[in-house]
């Protein structure tokens, strides 16, 4: 290996410290509690280095943005890639979303945090990020058409909108504030029971519901999707005893 490789591969590794240490900060703490100064105290180099590699403290935090967004994206891939009917898909790419919030939570705070309009939009990472998560709309949107021309999914529907519902559906499900979790347990539901009931909810709503391509949510079990029975809230089922 030559020196001007050995010294790229050393700057890409020194960048890669960089992200990592900021990413620990931001997942323990808010954006607002974190500086440029602690970053350099993490990763042991000091501030005038970390500016060599990131204009500022919010293209490092939308650096790390990004990472989260790539590891759904290749969630959504994956589930695309089955040989399982396009309304199944559809399915995966749901409970995919509702797996990665539960693997990745720290990810998906600072990727709805950083939709919240308060970031630049001259940041040279804003027009990646929209990309990369509107890529992920575009694999859903070829999942409902797979299931529009596989006559799983009703043939009236357009693509683009209905990823859109779904989409924005799920993020609302996903980035739902405390105090209306606190409703749904109020009435003797989990949340768990909640996000899982979107499919029951949703399913029948885009299901073409022809024979022979006529599925129901329970029939996707077999391809891997895995849904509570129908819930009962706890609150009732005491107050029937």
């Amino acid at each position: 290996m030559g020196i001007a490789d050995r010294r790229q591969r050393e700057k890409e590794q020194r960048k890669t410290e960089i992200i990592d240490a900021a990413e620990r900060l931001f997942f323990s703490r808010s954006y607002e509690d974190v500086s440029m100064e602690d970053i350099a105290r993490e990763v042991e180099l000091n501030k005038a280095t970390i500016y060599l590699y990131f204009k500022n403290k919010e293209t490092l935090f939308a650096t790390i943005v990004l990472r989260g967004i790539q590891i759904l994206k290749e969630k959504y891939t994956e589930c695309m890639e089955k040989q399982v009917p396009g309304i199944v898909k559809v399915a995966l790419m749901g409970q995919a979303y509702y797996q990665y919030a539960q693997e990745y939570p720290d990810y998906l705070q600072m990727i709805h945090f950083y939709g919240s309009e308060r970031f630049s939009k001259e940041n040279p990472c804003t027009a990646e990020i929209g990309k990369g998560y509107g890529t992920c709309r575009l694999i859903l949107r070829d999942a409902i058409q797979e299931g529009i021309d596989d006559g799983t999914i009703r043939a009236d529907l357009d693509p683009f909108l209905t990823s859109m519902y779904l989409m924005i559906s799920f993020m609302g499900i996903l980035s739902m504030e405390k105090k209306w979790k606190l409703v749904i347990e109020a009435e003797g539901f989990s949340y768990q029971q909640f996000a899982s009931e979107f499919f029951r909810f949703i399913t029948p709503a885009i299901s073409s519901g022809e024979k022979p391509h006529k599925m129901d949510v329970k029939d996707f079990a077999s391809f891997g999707f895995f849904l509570t029975e129908p819930v009962t809230p706890e609150k009732k089922k005491r107050e029937e005893s």
